[in-house]
């Protein structure tokens, strides 16, 4: 892996851990946790197209 795709990788953690401290400390874990088996799923299907 090239060193951009590394930091690239880690900087998509960093924003869906902090995704999930937001939705914690608002009360929208249910809907984060929708949102993210549906980008799931979608993602999925999408990638067979």
């Amino acid at each position: 892996m090239s060193k951009i795709s590394k930091i690239r990788s880690l900087l998509y953690t960093a924003a869906k851990v902090l995704g999930d401290v937001d939705a914690v400390s608002s009360g929208k874990v249910g809907r984060r946790v929708k949102n993210r088996v549906k980008g799931k799923i979608l993602g999925k299907l999408f990638g067979k197209v």
